[in-house]
């Protein structure tokens, strides 16, 4: 993995954070980095998703493949959110 693969991992990392976030209702108490991991996360694993599904190469942007990755990552931000709350 080069450079601009890591930075490429983090930005959209963060977008589909950012995105889940919005997505949920509420307040999810969590840490900015938190939600970047998460997204970081869910990013893979929506795409791993969108391939075994076959809808991941695709022309143009690929829609479906970022559906996958934000109701991946809401439940992710929503499961760490609950853990979260639970530990205080």
């Amino acid at each position: 993995m080069t450079i601009t693969g890591i930075i490429t991992a983090i930005v959209v990392g963060a977008l589909i954070g950012a995105l889940a976030r919005l997505v949920l209702p509420g307040r999810q108490n969590i840490s900015i980095l938190l939600t970047i991991v998460v997204g970081i996360v869910a990013a893979l694993i929506g795409t791993a998703i969108a391939r075994a599904t076959g809808v991941a190469d695709t022309s143009g942007f690929d829609w479906i493949e970022l559906v996958f990755q934000v109701v991946v990552a809401a439940i992710g931000v929503s499961v760490v959110g609950a853990l979260k709350g639970r530990r205080r």
